[in-house]
């Protein structure tokens, strides 16, 4: 938890942006396994996290923007709660914590909510995603949950992307720190494969370097040799001689901010002539968007040259005939990589992404139809403050190889002959994290391995 002023001087800023309303930031409760008592590791509502900066479950924010005043509802531990968990802080010290003058026992929310919707006053709330969530907003209002939606502001919903997308000093160091963890995972990880593993195996020790650091994993860890699978949670494979594995993996810290880095290398701890060709073309790739990124340009932009310099590659390499400009234009280029360059990067993976991908990413032009480029999480002009991921891949997806030859899609650009025996490859992809500067961007984190020679030399150890 930060300083007290910082959330002050956050919720502040958002009264201003609002004007007039009354803002509901529900914090998250706890989410059962299997029965009460039993539940899953304890996440935080980014938003309510953002806000207010308190990391425990069952509690709500309310921001009064026309009182100008700010409460916490929740309900303290009692004696029984004690016996099993220790001794507790009062919520009362909490919100005192978070520069939140007014504790009320949870009990009396929905009291709350009737006296100021009595007073037509205007409730406005974020998007929701958690059943018991809406649950407990619904009976609160007197409504049936299919119309919460009905609260939802879209003006809030802007208000709050428009501060959270441009990240504090503060901030930076934060998700730097979940970096520089997330690196020493990919380390790990590069040291401890070896031919005759299973993938859980390496995926149990890189794991283990986030809680070294008391942090928790940023996602479900993608370690895989399947790797044509863009997101492929499967950890049971025995990792062989000339496997290619994919690992994209992130560091929540103990503050809540988020990694997020992929990388890919050999098993055997040695690319093959055939798989450092395609590895050579991604970080060709990534260097595209490395040395693109300014304050002012669209990540679309970059997004279409980096797809250009994968035609160019594929193209020399006889997987792709034609003009590079024709081929990105037709979106016969998705066929290799049919996702976005990147997307926001905070306190979430993909930051704020529960209140729209659209509203977060987009803000001058709709989300494009064609394949691939509608994948596309981020299309804002850079600013200064924007934290984000470039990650490039390159992937040979069985399946859509086949359904797109059998359709006799682009065969003014797609070499299919020499595509299908690329068909048992698997996949690449390559990802870092940046800052947006005054004057440019910055890679977050320390050195991390990106050629060949390095992660050998890193694999040899």
């Amino acid at each position: 938890m930060f300083d007290k002023y910082i959330y002050v001087e956050r919720r502040k800023k958002l009264k201003e942006l609002m004007g007039s309303g009354v803002i509901i930031l529900p914090g998250n409760q706890e989410s059962p396994r299997n029965y009460r008592g039993n539940d899953y590791n304890f996440e935080q509502d980014s938003c309510f996290l953002y806000y207010f900066g308190i990391d425990i479950p069952e509690l709500i924010g309310v921001i009064d923007i026309d009182e100008n005043k700010d409460y916490i509802f929740g309900s303290d531990y009692t004696i029984d709660d004690v016996i099993w968990m220790g001794d507790q802080k009062l919520i009362k010290e909490y919100a005192i914590d978070s520069g939140v003058e007014t504790f009320i026992e949870m009990t009396y929310f929905n009291d709350f909510i009737h006296k100021t919707l009595k007073k037509e006053r205007k409730i406005l709330l974020l998007p929701q995603y958690r059943a018991e969530t809406i649950l407990q907003l619904s009976l609160a209002l007197g409504i049936n949950p299919h119309y919460i939606d009905n609260y939802i502001s879209e003006k809030l919903i802007k208000a709050v992307v428009s501060q959270r997308n441009i990240k504090s000093k503060l901030e930076i160091l934060q998700i730097e720190d979940a970096v520089n963890i997330t690196r020493e995972m990919h380390l790990e990880a590069m040291k401890v494969t070896k031919v005759g593993m299973k993938e859980y195996e390496v995926v149990s020790a890189l794991e283990a370097i986030a809680k070294k650091y008391n942090a928790s994993t940023s996602f479900f860890t993608i370690f895989t040799k399947n790797g044509q699978t863009l997101h492929n949670h499967f950890h049971g494979n025995t990792l062989e001689e000339g496997d290619i594995v994919i690992l994209d993996c992130g560091a929540r810290n103990k503050n809540g901010y988020c990694g997020d880095m992929t990388t890919t290398f050999p098993v055997s701890g040695k690319f093959s002539p055939k798989q450092k060709d395609i590895y050579l073309l991604l970080i060709k790739m990534f260097e595209t968007a490395e040395n693109l990124l300014n304050p002012g340009i669209n990540y679309k932009e970059i997004h279409l040259q980096v797809a250009k310099t994968l035609a160019q590659g594929l193209v020399s390499q006889g997987l792709m005939k034609g003009n590079p400009d024709d081929i990105v234009k037709s979106g016969a280029h998705a066929l290799f990589m049919p996702h976005g360059l990147g997307h926001m990067l905070g306190l979430d993976v993909h930051d704020m992404e529960g209140l729209g991908e659209d509203f977060v990413g987009y803000d001058k032009f709709p989300r494009d139809s064609q394949f691939g480029l509608s994948a596309l999480r981020l299309a804002r002009d850079l600013e200064p403050g924007f934290v984000f991921t470039v990650e490039p891949g390159i992937y040979f997806i069985p399946q859509l190889i086949k359904k797109w030859k059998q359709e006799n899609k682009f065969l003014e650009f797609l070499n299919y002959d020499i595509i299908e025996k690329y068909i048992d490859f698997g996949g690449m992809r390559y990802e870092g994290d940046f800052v947006i500067t005054e004057s440019g961007a910055r890679r977050l984190g320390n050195k991390m391995p990106k050629y060949p020679e390095e992660i050998e030399n890193i694999m040899k150890k």
